[in-house]
């Protein structure tokens, strides 16, 4: 029998998330286990999408652990992030929610996002799946750690070298080792958005290698590209922010944009560094 979430899982890992959605609701004759993880599949793109009031009031404390680590997932989004880690926290200490994959997998993405970047390996170190396996991918990237990145995505090939995440992963780390690599990662973001479909998160993969490249003009319109099917995408605007720059052109806009939509971003937090290091030189000379 074949796997009957293969489009739902894929069309998430893409980033084509209502594709994602819509191919969930057609599916039936599902068994308890894959109507679950349907289920988790379907709210983590409802998140993705910004709608975390829906998978909040969806997901009742009656609903299976890994659906209860969905709905963590969507606190932490609706900067509620301390009652988010403290559930984290609680399953880490209750050796039935310790076992599930999905709540391992949620509290390892959640730590990630806090830049605790230890607890995250902690969570996915077991490599229960391959989605566990590309966030330890992730994460040794964030912590410069090219090797371990490496090592783990020879694991994710060993397991399914095909698998469209151990095509994602193979194309971060290749952006990260430059030179060829950077070559090899350009082109698996070509095939994956020429089999399946383009998203903005393909798009943004694509700019990433050619900006690497040198070909600023190619990663401008990529990026459009990719603005055009959301202009609120964090990546989007902070890579056109990126590219502008090096063009010499405006990114003013840009740049008003981003911190609407992610104020939190590091290039927000850097302009604004800038700018009060600035205002306080300016007063300093004044007084």
């Amino acid at each position: 029998m074949g796997d009957a979430l293969f489009a739902v899982r894929n069309n998430f890992y893409l980033g084509a998330f209502q594709t994602a959605i819509s191919e969930a609701s057609q599916l039936t004759g599902l068994s308890e286990a894959e109507k679950i993880e349907r289920d988790v599949f379907v709210y983590r793109s409802y998140i993705e999408l910004g709608s975390h009031e829906l998978v909040m009031s969806e997901i009742t404390p009656a609903s299976p652990a890994a659906l209860q680590a969905v709905r963590a997932l969507a606190l932490y989004a609706k900067q509620q992030r301390e009652a988010a880690l403290e559930q984290a926290a609680a399953w880490l200490a209750d050796p039935a929610c310790a076992s599930n994959p999905t709540v391992l997998l949620v509290v390892g993405l959640l730590y990630a996002l806090e830049g605790d970047y230890v607890e995250a390996l902690r969570a996915c170190h077991t490599g229960g799946s391959l989605e566990m396996m590309a966030l330890c991918v992730q994460v040794y990237l964030q912590m410069d750690r090219l090797d371990q990145a490496e090592r783990q995505v020879r694991a994710m090939a060993a397991v399914d070298d095909d698998a469209t995440l151990s095509q994602l992963a193979q194309a971060w780390v290749g952006l990260h080792q430059g030179g060829a690599k950077v070559q090899e990662a350009f082109y698996i973001f070509q095939e994956l958005g020429d089999k399946f479909t383009w998203t903005v998160r393909l798009h943004n993969g694509l700019a990433a290698c050619q900006m690497r490249m040198g070909r600023w003009e190619d990663a401008e319109g990529e990026l459009l590209q990719a603005f055009e099917k959301n202009p609120k995408d964090a990546d989007t605007l902070a890579n056109l922010i990126t590219v502008s720059l090096h063009l010499g052109k405006a990114a003013a806009r840009y740049q008003t944009q981003l911190k609407a939509v992610a104020p939190a971003h590091a290039i927000v937090k850097r302009a604004e560094e800038g700018e009060a290091a600035f205002d306080r030189a300016a007063s300093a000379v004044t007084a």
